[in-house]
């Protein structure tokens, strides 16, 4: 069975960071569709600061070079938070048999117990956990037991079922931060090399992080 993507964020801006997890994990699981689903409104975090359509935009101009990544707007157009469990519900609503991998990094796998309904994830989902260097996956409490529980051991692992499963693989480490973006084009220091050239542009075009909103 072909595996189904989730790529969920803020993605404001998205970054070379996104971008080669993305592709370095759609890759070694043998993704058929990685979807990159940018958060309307994140329950978790303050608002973002480029307007919804923006980042869009931005999502959108930087994968369209690259075969298996689909943009897709379904949580900005959404009313309420941005809830990752909603996100799934519609996904699996769609896609009743297919299996479907939720991407997440290793930090937001260490907050899920802060999810909303987080437990409620796994039945309907993969999560697959991008392990960087710095970070260890947790060995006690209760995501050292559900990793103990449900942990696959292999890409195929994940083909043998709709969800249920965890499998962490390692990606390349660049330190790259939306947050430190945001700041740097504040500052008015140019992000060439860091984002896609045609993210770049975006920001530049719009001023989405220059203006009153983004000091």
């Amino acid at each position: 069975m072909s595996l189904l993507g989730i790529f969920g964020g803020t993605f404001d801006p998205i970054h070379y960071g996104h971008l080669r997890t993305a592709f370095e994990l759609r890759l070694a699981l043998g993704m058929n569709e990685l979807r990159f689903v940018p958060a309307g409104d994140p329950p978790h975090r303050s608002a973002p600061l480029a307007d919804a359509s923006v980042r869009f935009r931005m999502v959108e101009a930087a994968i369209a070079d690259q075969p298996g990544f689909v943009a897709d707007d379904r949580e900005l157009h959404r009313a309420g938070p941005s809830y990752t469990l909603t996100t799934l519900l519609e996904f699996r609503q769609e896609f009743p048999r297919e299996p479907i991998c939720l991407v997440v990094g290793m930090d937001a796998f260490l907050g899920l117990p802060e999810w909303h309904r987080w437990r409620e994830i796994l039945p309907l989902a993969h999560l697959v956990v991008a392990h960087r260097p710095g970070w260890s996956a947790p060995t006690e409490g209760i995501l050292g037991r559900l990793l103990q529980e449900h942990r696959a051991r292999a890409p195929v692992e994940l083909k043998q079922s709709s969800g249920g499963r965890i499998y962490v693989h390692p990606v390349t480490q660049l330190e790259i931060s939306s947050t430190e973006l945001r700041e740097l084009v504040a500052a008015g220091r140019d992000p060439r090399y860091l984002v896609p050239d045609v993210v770049r542009d975006t920001i530049r075009n719009t001023g989405c992080y220059t203006g009153p909103k983004a000091r």
